[in-house]
């Protein structure tokens, strides 16, 4: 029977090098807190518990995880990791498991790594301690990981407790573990402060096991999956990771990017097959698209739902609650909000529909606007089915077009226009013969007296 699961990830630090009023580990990666991104990996990995160990803006991630079911506990000062650790004892008492010990600001290790980690727990012998280990480019000052004559970790010792031999190691410690319950609140009881930091290190976890006659193991991964973010250039590095990944993943999927470093993947982005996205195209949150969609360069879209076979863009702008229906069109700087674009209709050029529905088959000309807003309240617009809005209209919302009918262009629409019909409101063309000529005669006699 496996064994219930819990994570603690530690989240108490003040990220002073962000330079933010918003916590470190609620920065944003592909759209969504890169805390939040760590908790959707322990989810799928089927914890029974999440807490979260907060200190310095605790009331910000607080609200960022208590509605996700997530507890928190509260380290008040600032004494190492094993004591942040210590501060979940209270918050899981009773729970008999394996616990990981996370970081919130460690976002991009996965589920698969964290079961790994669980795996390797439940190895042979029964390891007290699984610590996750990694190689850098560059060790620096990195802790490390050292592994005794037996294949066993020995110890991790901070870089500036090590020795010359000991930094010469380039196994480095990620931080993160995985301890069975039975055993992690017990060592950590046994923590000293004695090191050059004067703090209570998570890592002596190991030498405490051994001297238990317990041994501890390391498993590997890369060190991408376990970067930290400290400081803005750090973010936009994961941010890169990040989306490298995800277009990788499009592609293998069935899609075209035609200059894959130039697309921006949010994290809830759904891609069917035989999708083309041509360059710089910018996907927010809550956008899903379906086959053989096409999206041109320089879109802009989130919140927004595209069906089969419809053709975004060039320049296009689609904003939550936009949905396309197949075969649709949404052409050169045209932006749609909260509207649906029905099957096969075509908004092609300088349009803004917005709180509408626009019916199968109808025609949007350039420059046609819903004048959805009076200062104070939205109203909607309905164009039917096989409409045509000739260019240069403003449809007064609310106001209905009928199936079938025809607002000539440059109108100005404010009541229904019914089914089939002509709806043309502007003012009667005049045409003066001969006018224009006598006017630049009229003003070049009187520019030519002017400068005498």
């Amino acid at each position: 029977m496996t064994a219930p699961i819990a994570a603690i990830i530690l989240a108490a630090g003040k990220g002073t090098r962000m330079k933010s009023d918003t916590h470190k580990v609620l920065h944003p990666i592909a759209g969504r807190p890169m805390l939040l991104h760590l908790i959707d990996a322990v989810k799928a990995l089927g914890a029974e518990r999440e807490v979260v160990v907060v200190g310095a803006g605790k009331e910000q991630v607080e609200a960022a995880v208590h509605p996700l079911g997530v507890e928190t506990a509260e380290q008040a000062e600032q004494l190492g990791t094993g004591h942040a650790v210590r501060m979940a004892e209270s918050a899981l008492a009773g729970f008999q498991g394996d616990v990981l010990i996370l970081y919130g600001d460690v976002p991009l290790v996965t589920t698969g790594t964290m079961r790994r980690m669980i795996d390797a727990l439940h190895g042979e012998g029964g390891p007290s301690v699984v610590v996750l280990g990694f190689r850098p480019a560059d060790p620096g000052a990195y802790g490390r990981v050292i592994v005794g004559p037996d294949g066993r970790l020995d110890k991790i010792v901070e870089f500036k407790d090590a020795t010359p031999e000991e930094r010469a190691v380039t196994l480095c410690n990620s931080g993160l573990m995985a301890v069975r319950s039975s055993d992690l609140f017990r060592l950590l009881g046994q923590l000293k402060n004695d090191n050059a930091a004067g703090e209570y290190y998570l890592t002596d976890l190991v030498e405490l096991a051994r001297a238990e006659g317990r041994f501890s193991v390391g498993i590997e991964t890369d060190a991408i999956e376990v970067a930290g973010v400290n400081s803005r250039g750090e973010l936009a590095g994961l941010e890169q990771e990040w989306q490298q990944r995800r277009r990788t993943r499009a592609m293998v999927e069935g899609a075209t990017l035609v200059a894959p470093e130039t697309v921006w993947f949010a994290y809830d982005t759904q891609i069917g097959r035989d999708v083309t996205i041509e360059p710089n195209v910018v996907f927010g949150p809550g956008v899903s698209v379906a086959d053989r969609v096409v999206i041109h360069a320089f879109s802009h879209i989130e919140g927004a739902e595209i069906l089969s076979g419809a053709d975004i863009g060039p320049y296009a702008r689609l904003r939550p609650g936009a949905r396309i229906e197949q075969g649709a069109k949404v052409g050169n700087f045209v932006e749609i909000k909260k509207a649906v674009i029905g099957p096969g209709a075509k908004a092609n050029h300088l349009s803004y529909i917005g709180d509408a529905t626009v019916g199968a088959g109808a025609n949007i000309g350039a420059g046609t606007i819903t004048c959805n807003y009076d200062g104070f309240l939205k109203y909607r617009t309905v164009i039917g089915n096989g409409a045509f809005v000739g260019s240069n209209s403003a449809l007064v919302a609310p106001v209905t077009i009928g199936d079938g009918a025809i607002v000539a262009a440059g109108s100005v629409v404010t009541r229904d226009v019914e089914s089939d019909a002509l709806g043309i409101v502007r003012a009667e063309q005049k045409v003066k013969p001969g006018w224009a000529r006598t006017f630049r005669e009229r003003m070049k006699a009187l520019k030519e007296a002017g400068k005498k």
